[in-house]
């Protein structure tokens, strides 16, 4: 066996064989000839790869795994660490992307060989993307300091690969070649990069997709020279960055991530890519550059930004931040890094618009024309999901404005249900409709609720307050009613429907001749007439998750879960879904409005044999009170659900499907309740609204 194996942990037999960890143990235990630990730890031991997939081939244990998972498990034992061998598999996937006939020409023969011809091929399509600093470090053949990787024009230097560095990745990279034929070179980077980041999360959220082209877009198609200053991963110069002759420059304090985001934007982009590492406020690595955009998602909240250190910086044109606005710091190293005219949109906190300490700066902000838009979003558009962020749109004067004014636009109105994101094509819509309006004329009449650009002057008060919703006129008195009637009209249509489903006078059931026999869920798992299955990995896709939440509620998917080295367990039509937390009778068979979600936290699943038992039936029997006392048991603050305690009367299947029908209406009778409900409290909240506000008149 080579040196430079990759190596496996007991999970990922687990994941290869198919089976849970503990049988992993117990085949250590049993079998003398099961392959010895090469490294790893005591408690967490790690296998040579080749050798554990020898010893499950011959013992037929080996199940069909996709290529997509052996990659992964290639990438994440690799001799030198997963950082590494990403950086190689991106490298490679670039010039696959870029020139694929050369990859074929060097792949084929011996991995030696292979190793041997690589440099040069990476050579030719790295030193065009990154600059000259690529070629003067493949000459010199010195390897690159993270912290000190940036030239005079600030582009990350890529450690060159040489042969020996690249022969122990060989293996990787042919997988990563294979994968990149069945799905492409940039699927094929983006999954390994997210499965990466899953394993090792970064201490700031990602921004989300559709947040980051809205603000490519408020940047306009005319920038040529891009920079994002807190760049992370490169979602915001990814957005930017696909018109031809673009220059795209990005840094990041995260060690060892300026290498993959490099590599990640010229996957997606054909710009020439300059990425350095280092802390941005105390260590510029792009001092000299002018921008024609800045786009900007800074950590929030940060008090360790460099107040101290940055005291007399040149880059407070606008006033020295305080220790608790590191916002404001970040908006002023954008408008420092910008030509005249240029535009920086910089996604805020909701408090950076009216804190009283940041007063003084907003203020200069304003009266020499730099911030020319404040716009708020919709909870959910971005992490921490429970506020609205704020969009700050600023622009580097290049004279005194003629007549100063401001945009504030609220998109409030475009939030999503549940956690599912705002309606992103509102949002986008209506916000670039009211800025470029804005942007070329000066001002923007009244768009009620929505929009207005306000005199400088007005906000030049004691708080220089910004937040859109405090100075925005409500909605037209039409709009309000229109919503409030059709919310009335379906209230009353389900009120009529919750009616016909009510269900009828219930006649006593003819005394039984004996108790029904009882049968447990675990006793019928056992025999196969169903499959349980508990819930929580988020899997390998970033689909819907079905949360406890949404079975309460009787709602459609509305969760998320990271990639995990486990299965997500996928719901299917007839599927039956049990909270095991928090002491409710509850569950719920799955429709084809919730089919195809995965199975999330404290939920478990159970899969009747349809030849066996009908899903209502076992739903309607699970639901029962003292049923559910019974399996139930207690901690001091919590109550926990023993799904295979709970029981079913043993009946024939007719007999199943006719308690199944009524347990069926009884459903449906529910969630028109539920639906009511809802409505009645929206047109509720309405009446209040508008008779407080003015659209509605009392009579």
């Amino acid at each position: 066996m080579q040196d430079y194996a990759t190596e496996v942990t007991s999970a990922g037999i687990a994941r290869l064989a198919g089976v849970g960890r503990a049988a992993v143990s117990n085949w250590r235990r049993r079998h003398t000839d099961f392959p010895r630990p090469v490294g790893g730890t005591e408690t967490s031991p790690a296998f040579a790869l080749p050798e554990v997939e020898g010893w499950l081939r011959r013992h037929g244990k080996l199940a069909e795994v996709p290529l997509r998972e052996r990659v992964w498990q290639q990438l994440a034992g690799h001799p030198a660490g997963p950082l590494t061998a990403l950086t190689h598999a991106g490298c490679v996937l670039l010039l696959i992307h870029d020139r694929s006939p050369v990859w074929l020409e060097v792949g084929s023969g011996t991995d030696e060989r292979l190793a041997a011809l690589l440099p040069g091929a990476l050579e030719r399509v790295l030193t065009p993307r990154f600059g000259d600093a690529y070629l003067s470090a493949v000459n010199s053949r010195r390897p690159v300091n993270s912290e000190r990787s940036v030239n005079s024009e600030g582009s990350v230097n890529l450690e060159p690969p040489t042969a020996p560095r690249l022969l122990p990745s060989v293996p990787l990279l042919r997988a990563v070649a294979e994968l990149a034929a069945e799905i492409g070179a940039r699927h094929t980077f983006e999954f390994l990069l997210g499965r990466h980041l899953d394993a090792h999360p970064r201490p700031y959220p990602p921004t989300p997709a559709g947040l980051a082209a809205l603000m490519a877009a408020l940047a306009g198609p005319a920038a040529r020279t891009v920079l994002d200053p807190a760049c992370g991963t490169g979602a915001l110069l990814r957005a930017a960055g696909h018109g031809p002759g673009r220059r795209l420059y990005a840094q990041d304090g995260t060690p060892g991530l300026a290498a993959l985001t490099a590599l990640r934007l010229a996957l997606h982009t054909r710009a020439r890519v300059h990425v350095a590492t280092g802390d941005t406020l105390r260590a510029d690595a792009h001092p000299e550059l002018r921008a024609d955009a800045v786009l900007c998602h800074p950590p929030f909240n940060d008090r360790d930004w460099g107040h101290d250190e940055l005291a007399y910086d040149p880059r407070w044109e606008y006033g020295f931040p305080a220790r608790t606005e590191s916002e404001l710091a970040w908006v002023q190293h954008a408008l420092a890094r910008l030509r005249d005219g240029g535009t920086a949109i910089l996604l805020m906190p909701p408090a950076a618009a009216s804190r009283r300490s940041g007063r003084r700066i907003r203020a200069d902000l304003l009266r020499r024309g730099a911030l020319r838009a404040v716009v708020a979003l919709p909870a959910g558009a971005a992490p921490p999901y429970n506020i609205p962020p704020h969009l700050w749109v600023l622009r580097r004067p290049e004279h005194a404005p003629v007549q100063p004014e401001v945009l504030l636009a609220d998109a409030g109105r475009f939030a999503g249900e549940g956690r599912g994101g705002p309606d992103w094509p509102g949002v986008r819509e209506s916000v670039l409709d009211a800025w470029r309006t804005f942007d070329r004329a000066g001002r923007l009449d009244e768009r009620p609720g929505l929009a207005r650009s306000v005199p400088v002057i007005e906000l030049l008060d004691d708080d220089v307050d910004l937040a859109p919703a405090r100075h925005l006129p409500p909605p037209p008195a039409t709009d309000g009613t229109g919503r409030l009637t059709d919310v009335r009209e379906r209230l009353g249509e389900t009120l009529r429907l919750a009616t016909g489903l009510t269900p009828p006078p219930v006649d006593p059931a003819p005394p039984a001749a004996g108790r029904l026999p009882l049968t447990t869920v675990g006793e019928l798992a056992r025999a196969g007439a169903l499959t349980l299955r508990t819930g929580g990995h988020g899997g390998h896709t970033r689909g819907p998750v079905l949360t406890d939440h949404d079975v309460l509620s009787g709602t459609g998917p509305s969760g998320t879960l990271p990639e995990s080295d486990g299965e997500a367990v996928l719901t299917a039509p007839g599927d039956v879904v049990v909270p095991v937390l928090g002491g409710g009778a509850v569950a719920r068979v799955v429709d084809e409005r919730t089919a195809g979600a995965a199975l999330g936290r404290n939920l478990v699943l159970l899969r009747p044999d349809p030849a066996a038992l009908d899903p209502w039936f076992v739903a309607g029997f699970l639901r029962g009170t003292a049923n559910n006392r019974r399996a139930s048991s207690y901690a001091s603050t919590a109550t926990r659900l023993d799904v295979r305690r709970l029981r079913l009367p043993r009946l024939a299947l007719p007999e199943q499907r006719r308690y199944g029908a009524r347990f069926r209406s009884l459903d449906e009778f529910e969630r028109a309740l539920g639906q009511a409900a809802r409505l009645g409290e929206r047109l509720v909240r309405g009446m209040y609204d508008g008779l407080t506000d003015g659209t509605i008149a009392p009579d």
